[in-house]
């Protein structure tokens, strides 16, 4: 069967205007579901930290401190951690950790001022999605005040998102 140049023309057009279509969509898709992870969980730590601070009382209202785990932030691929990583006392408290291969590397920081009897927390993960060094950041914040219940506070706080 011989095609014809018309034929050829509308068949380049048609696969050209479909690329043109599904390439960015694609693309933006990609972007999305490596943006999924710290935004779930982000929200998981912060939860569970809510109802931690519900359920405790000062000064130990929120789970203590823990460095940025793994240590190292994952450079462009998702790594899978060796055991042990995830063992923290904090970690075990917010009922967190994760067993496939990830691209973030997450922080738990908590604070408690006596004279006021607010207490605070900030959650943050940082990934290199593309490995040149430059970090994205998600940062979620709580606390709870003296007589009150704890609450996460309004709003995502994110920093070079596509980095």
């Amino acid at each position: 069967m011989k095609l014809t140049l018309l034929q050829l023309a509308a068949g380049f057009g048609i696969g050209g205007s479909l690329l043109a279509v599904a390439v960015p969509a694609f693309v933006r898709n990609l972007q999305a579901s490596k943006l999924s992870e710290p935004v779930e969980n982000l929200s998981r730590i912060v939860g569970r930290a809510v109802v931690y601070g519900d359920t405790h009382a000062e000064p130990d209202v929120f789970p203590p401190s823990v460095e940025q785990t793994p240590a190292s932030v994952p450079r462009g691929a998702p790594v899978a951690d060796p055991p042990g990583t995830w063992d923290h006392l904090s970690w075990r408290a917010l009922d967190f950790r994760i067993d496939e291969p990830h691209s973030f590397s997450y922080e738990f920081k908590s604070a408690h001022d006596p004279t006021t009897g607010k207490a605070t927390f900030v959650v943050t993960a940082h990934g290199d999605l593309d490995g040149d060094g430059s970090l994205s950041t998600f940062t979620a914040y709580g606390e709870k005040a003296r007589g009150t219940a704890a609450r996460a506070l309004p709003g995502l706080y994110i920093d070079r998102e596509l980095e």
